[in-house]
């Protein structure tokens, strides 16, 4: 079976990614998940990483492969293919179009980590940057809480993105995420472009950019003040150059969906979601839509 972007995007949908997401991390950081830390190979002449990403979950095995080049402008700065076989024998199942799945099961991802962490009651949410994950990241997050207020900033597209969208464009980041209540970073920037400074009390922020070790989205301030969430510690302390930075995290999101690390303590608290993505989450997506393919589903 081969499909191809449109032919994903006609079987994917947020509201069944997310609960997949949910189970996906949960077992993940209950260990049942063989997935190493992806390798990722550096294609510096034109500033680009191919990545490799297997995962097996008991039900699902496969691999992402995955271009990511953040200079990209007329194009899509991520490119991906994800390859499906059967567990039992080997063979392959099924070849089809990555770009969509890492672009939906990320924002689905983040949705998961505000449905524990963010306030129950939050209503203002500010988005820093205005690509496909800033679209994903709304769709996614109004699923788990109800906005009355969408703000976002970026230095090129945000007049035009808060108009196709029907939100509000800010000056400035600073304007956007000041009285936030939940902040998404969804840059390419290898400098911050989050300051600690500007987060009301109880914010929740989900960072889904800088997935490089010397790349940084959020200043020490922000790492300062915030309880620190991942998808995986050990790809955390290897590729992403805030949690180095701030020396821990304290749970996996995963966790906090099993029960076993808790998830938002207080009003005031303000805690941070990053994420990096990983295997297990294109896998389990790719398999969602596999067997929606089977059964002919829409």
């Amino acid at each position: 079976m081969n499909l191809d972007e449109s032919a994903v995007g006609h079987l994917l949908r947020m509201d069944e990614v997310i609960p997949a997401m949910e189970r996906a991390l949960a077992d993940f950081s209950s260990g049942t998940v063989v997935q190493p830390v992806r390798t990722m190979l550096p294609v510096a002449e034109h500033g680009g990483f191919l990545g490799l990403m297997p995962a097996y979950t008991g039900s699902a095995l496969g691999t992402k492969l995955v271009a990511f080049y953040p200079r990209n402008t007329e194009v899509p700065t991520h490119h991906a293919t994800i390859l499906l076989f059967d567990p039992e024998t080997g063979e392959p199942v099924a070849t089809m179009d990555g770009r969509l799945i890492t672009e939906v099961r990320t924002a689905a991802v983040s949705a998961v980590a505000t449905d524990r962490l963010a306030k129950p009651d939050a209503s203002v949410l500010a988005i820093i940057g205005s690509g496909v994950q800033a679209r994903s990241h709304l769709e996614a997050l109004g699923l788990v809480r109800d906005f009355r207020e969408v703000r976002v900033w970026s230095p090129r597209r945000a007049a035009a993105f808060a108009e196709e969208h029907g939100v509000d464009a800010a000056a400035s980041a600073e304007e956007a995420v000041r009285g936030a209540d939940v902040v998404v970073t969804a840059t390419t920037s290898p400098t911050p472009v989050l300051l600690g400074g500007w987060l009301s009390p109880g914010a929740h922020i989900d960072a889904v950019g800088a997935p490089h070790p010397d790349w940084r989205e959020l200043d020490e301030e922000t790492l300062r003040r915030a309880r620190i969430y991942v998808d995986s510690r050990e790809a955390a302390m290897k590729e992403s150059g805030d949690v180095i930075a701030a020396g821990e995290a304290f749970a996996e999101i995963g966790e906090v969906v099993a029960g076993t690390k808790p998830g938002r303590r207080s009003a005031e608290e303000v805690t941070l979601f990053k994420s990096l993505g990983l295997a297990v989450e294109d896998v389990a997506t790719a398999e969602l839509v596999y067997h929606k393919a089977l059964g002919g589903g829409a």
